[in-house]
């Protein structure tokens, strides 16, 4: 049975195929469109998965759309009537995308089949609607290595619902509560992510790590905590909350919040995009990130009441606040935890096909040992004639490796040497962390190497930090932490052992001399508040990246690198070995590895 799973026409669109339950394959249109967070049908993407896997639209028995557009578009009309006349420009600019692409998502679909594929047959293809909650959950459930699990989702919204909590037992899941529009907490920390000056359902991740840098005995954080709970947020008991909707303007208009009310509100002015981070801004996005924090915890702890579960799913966009997930690790608020690393809309088409093979076919649920996942190496691959192509393009300065053994052993002694080794290896990343197959690496030890990186190859913000890969069984020796986190979705702290002594006054230092202050023996890896987004990686799921790391440890005495996404910046992930030697040219990176050949500048 050939299930396809489609997500589209709101940001960061997706493909994936299963085939009796396994994943084919899984991969964002923004891969091959290369415009970031694409939101298009998935045209590229599907055209790429086909080719993969050699299987044609006619093959497919089912395919299904991660939501229902008209629970949604329900949702909207019966919002903009409750707040007429406001919204009248908003209602318009909405109504005109959904006369476009979404009132006839149906038309759209078969017409994009048929331009594919001319012997495609409707009425031999089931056609299926998942809602959206139910795709996250389905995503994160039925992939988890558990038989029973409490889940938990949570976004900006779906067709109504913002958070869901469920019950996932065997290939059957259970919806116990829900939260709904427009009480949202992930539209309430997008709400944020605007008012700092960042793009909304782009950069929440750079709230996150802007929030390390708050002070949090800095008179000014203990207001902005105040206002933020009571004044924008109610929260209760059990974990639900209500948004206070005179402060927030999503409902009616283009924007998140009208900026003159924020500005009194909080006596600071709206960020403009670009311009200077200044220490309120830190403050307030600390303010707003231990909100979260606070509201996430109660979510679990009621859900855990509810279920009284062993195992917790995660899925949805807040999943991917690495710092809330790992304290809910540390709290052990559940014994066991597993987080979709396709947590956002993309990972809706991976749910949603899941639920159609779960749910509507009723197939019977075979637990995958150790990942189901594939540690989301699921996109395309690549050929040796594409490497050969990039040889003749870089007029011969590149070595091609006899063996694998000679790319761990020559990689390895680059990146000891200080040098930035961009790394292409096998099938590509679902989701948006790249996890040692299209990353760029290079020494955790090197001081000055989070900054270079930032500013010279990544031509990002400075401020933000970079993520370990480290070897699995070597995790503890670095981390506050134990077991396997190999989706880059935890923040743990730095073990003590690795932290260096910081002057006193430490926490009053400003933005820069924080960042700058070398706090560990791995401090280009080490954030301002002691903490690392953790990514293990296991000999066993992942031999290359893992043989790799293991090179690099006999040369350094260290098990881990600095792995970050291979792209520069407002780009998406590289997909092939052109797109990588395109990014590899125009930055300042020093070694490209694709496969077994390595390419010099």
């Amino acid at each position: 049975m050939y299930i396809l799973g489609i997500s589209a026409y709101y940001h960061d669109s997706a493909v994936c195929l299963l085939k009796d339950g396994h994943i084919l394959f899984a991969a964002q249109e923004e891969r091959y469109s290369r415009i970031k967070n694409d939101a298009a049908f998935p045209v590229l993407a599907l055209k790429k998965c086909l080719d993969e896997t050699a299987v044609s639209l006619s093959d497919i028995d089912a395919i299904i759309y991660y939501e229902k557009p008209f629970l949604k578009l329900e949702r909207i009309l019966k919002t903009y009537i409750q707040s007429a006349p406001k919204g009248l420009f908003s209602f318009i600019q909405a109504m005109h995308v959904w006369t476009k692409e979404k009132l006839f998502i149906k038309r759209n679909l078969y017409r994009h089949f048929l331009a594919l594929d001319e012997q495609f047959d409707k009425h031999k293809t089931t056609l299926l609607f998942s809602e959206h909650h139910l795709s996250h959950a389905a995503s994160a459930f039925f992939l988890s290595p558990f038989q029973e699990a409490a889940i938990l989702t949570i976004d900006g919204v779906g067709e109504y619902t913002t958070t869901s909590l469920a019950l996932g037992k065997d290939n059957k899941i259970s919806i116990l509560r829900e939260i709904h529009f427009p009480h949202s907490i992930g539209l309430f920390y997008s709400s944020i992510t605007y008012f700092l000056g960042f793009n909304v359902n782009c950069d929440e991740y750079k709230v996150m790590g802007l929030a390390a840098y708050g002070n949090p005995d800095d008179e000014e954080t203990k207001q902005f905590i105040r206002i933020v709970e009571q004044t924008l947020l109610q929260q209760n008991a059990d974990g639900s909350f209500q948004l206070n909707k005179k402060y927030f303007s999503f409902e009616h208009t283009l924007t998140m919040v009208d900026d003159t009310c924020w500005e009194k509100l909080f006596g600071i002015k709206k960020r403009q995009t670009d311009a200077t981070l200044t220490q309120s801004h830190c403050n307030l996005a600390f303010a707003f990130q231990k909100a979260t924090e606070k509201v996430v915890l109660q979510l679990c702890a009621t859900l855990q009441q509810l279920t009284q579960a062993e195992n917790l799913c995660l899925a949805g966009g807040v999943a991917l606040n690495s710092v809330i997930n790992g304290i809910i690790k540390q709290q052990k608020i559940f014994k066991n935890m597993f987080i979709q690393p396709a947590s956002g809309d993309a990972g809706g088409a991976l749910g949603a096909a899941l639920a159609a093979y779960y749910l509507y076919f009723e197939q019977a649920r075979n637990l995958i040992f150790p990942d189901a996942m594939q540690n989301s190496l699921l996109g395309n691959g690549f050929t040796a004639s594409e490497i050969q192509a990039i040889r003749q393009l870089h007029n011969g300065n590149s070595y091609e490796c006899s063996s694998m053994e000679e790319v761990y052993e020559k990689t390895a002694q680059y990146i000891h040497e200080g040098k930035v080794i961009g790394w292409v290896q096998g099938r590509m990343e679902f989701g948006p962390r790249a996890l040692g197959n299209r990353s760029i690496l290079a020494d955790a030890s090197n001081a000055n190497m989070q900054k270079y990186l930032n500013l010279k190859i990544k031509n990002r913000e400075s401020f933000r930090p970079f993520a370990p890969a480290v070897l699995e069984e070597d995790a503890s020796l670095y981390f506050d932490f134990e077991g396997a986190s190999p989706y880059m979705l935890e923040v743990h702290q730095v073990n003590k052992s690795q932290l260096l002594e910081v002057p006193t006054s430490y926490s009053s230092y400003s933005m820069n001399e924080k960042l700058y202050t070398v706090k560990s023996t791995i401090p280009a890896v080490t954030h301002v508040d002691f903490s690392a987004r953790i990514q293990t990686v296991s000999k066993a799921q992942h031999p290359i990246f893992w043989n790799l790391i293991q090179a690099y440890k006999r040369l350094s005495g260290r098990g881990l690198l600095i792995n970050t996404s291979f792209n520069s910046r407002d780009e998406p992930i590289v997909a092939t070995p052109s797109d990588a030697y395109a990014c590899f040219k125009k930055t300042g990176m020093d070694i490209l590895v694709v496969g077994n050949v390595i390419f010099y500048k």
